[in-house]
Order: C-alpha cells, then structure tokens, then sequence
C-alpha cells in the first residue's frame, strides 16, 4: 500500500476536494483499492463521501485508543473500491490527549495502524488539516509520498517553506521514505492573466516542484459538495473532472512499479 498525504498550511485550496478526487479517480477509473483518512476536525472529505456523524468512529480511535482494530473503524463509501475513515470535531479533542500522553510514542500511531490493513489496499490518501499538529506529523511519519495543492493568488506560497522544512525534518528525524512529489495548482483559470502568471512564478521556484497538470475552476465544483459527489460522479465532463484524472495520471507516473492488487510498495 503506498500511502499520500494532501496537505497545505494554507486554508482555501481545494485541499479536502483533491483528496477525495483523486481516491475517487484512483478506486473507480484506475480499479485501485483505496481508502481515504480524513484527519481534520471539520471532517469535509467524510461529508462529501456521506460518511460524517458524531457516533461514528473514526481517525480519532486511531490517535488514541492503544490497540486499535483498524478494519472495525474502516466504513465502505457508495463506490467500489473506496473505503474512509471518518473524522469529526472529537478529533481535536484527540490531539489534545495524544499531546498529554507520555506512555507511548506520540508520531507513529497512524503508521501502525495502516500496517495492519497493508495488504488490503493499494493506495491510502490522507487528507490532512491546514496545519502542523500531532495528526498531520503522524500522517506523514506514516506516508510514502507528499502532495501539495495551491492557488494562484498574493498568498500563494504562504506556509509552503515551513511545509516543505517539516517534511524535510520528518524525513530525517522519523520517516527517511517521506518524497515531497511537488505542488499542483488547482481553481486555474487560464483566461485570468494573473493565474498564468501565478503558474509561470511558481515554475521557477525550485524548492516546490510543480506538477504539470492544473486542476482547472468550475462553476461545477462548489454544487457538487452541496450534492455530496466527488466531480467526476457530478459532472464527468467538466474540465476539473478531466484535469483530476490526468493529475492522478502524471502522479502514478512517479511511482514505483507495481502489480495491481498486490497493496504491496
């Protein structure tokens, strides 16, 4: 199972979005076992996969609980191959214990809960909070790969040297497999002068590799979360719905090769 963190400091990127887009593309059009972990406390990516509830247990079990059952935390979605684990406020109040707890090591319970399920998916997706916590550390102790969505606006590159410097201590400190894959810049708008711009800026900055696929601006995304889809369920054709599939092509470029069904890295 190769596992990926979607993060970014910065709130307002379509970070929750591309998490569930690219499992739902990975599950349905490249026939992947996925499973989602939603690890933010407003629990959007569990809302959009009509898997949120308060009674529902979830990432919160997994920061806590010391001998967790990963698969009786692991809910199915409406799509084959597409499995979560949900988050909701009780999450913050999980961080908090984590953080108090000095019995057991603190960064790795995500990486020793999703050993358990290995060998039952192919990829994991973890879409993270807009910030640096004990969640967001043990994601990527636990991930194989980065990913980093942006906007093209005056804050574009906010948080991203103190991103790219967490990743690099967490390689080094906790996690030597941690690749930062590079940044893919979504709500494109090609007709907007200072998006191609934006885009052309962030190419020259060598300390964030950029993706070359865009996720394009649709008037589509915003009613698709209102209807609880991912895109390409909503509206298929629609050009973010093509661009997340091609993103999720240029990604599985990038990886190591491997035998479909086998969850092994």
């Amino acid at each position: 199972m190769r596992t990926v963190s979607i993060i970014n400091l910065k709130g307002g990127c379509a970070k929750t979005l591309s998490s569930v887009n690219i499992a739902h593309v990975l599950a349905t059009v490249h026939n992947q076992r996925v499973l989602l972990i939603d690890n933010d406390k407003q629990g959007d990516a569990s809302k959009i996969l009509n898997c949120h509830g308060y009674t529902r247990p979830g990432t919160e079990e997994i920061l806590t609980e010391r001998h967790v059952d990963t698969s009786k935390i692991i809910q199915a979605t409406d799509y084959k191959g597409l499995d979560i684990i949900p988050a909701n406020m009780n999450l913050l109040t999980a961080t908090l214990t984590v953080m108090l707890d000095q019995k057991r090591p603190q960064h790795n319970r995500f990486k020793k809960a999703l050993e358990q399920v290995d060998d039952s998916y192919d990829f994991c997706m973890i879409d993270n909070a807009p910030d640096i916590n004990i969640a967001t550390i043990n994601a990527l102790v636990a991930s194989d790969d980065v990913l980093v969505p942006v906007t093209i606006d005056d804050f574009a590159i906010d948080g991203l040297s103190e991103l790219v410097e967490q990743i690099h201590n967490t390689r080094e400190d906790l996690n030597p497999d941690l690749r930062f894959c590079g940044c893919f810049i979504t709500q494109y708008d090609r007709m907007n002068e200072a998006d191609w711009q934006g885009e052309a800026y962030l190419k020259g900055l060598e300390a964030y590799p950029l993706f070359h696929t865009h996720i394009r601006r649709t008037l589509k995304m915003k009613p698709c979360t209102f209807a609880r889809k991912p895109i390409l369920e909503y509206s298929s054709r629609c050009g973010a719905a093509r661009d997340y599939k091609a993103l999720v092509e240029e990604y599985l470029t990038m990886c190591p090769t491997r035998t479909h069904g086998s969850g092994a890295r």
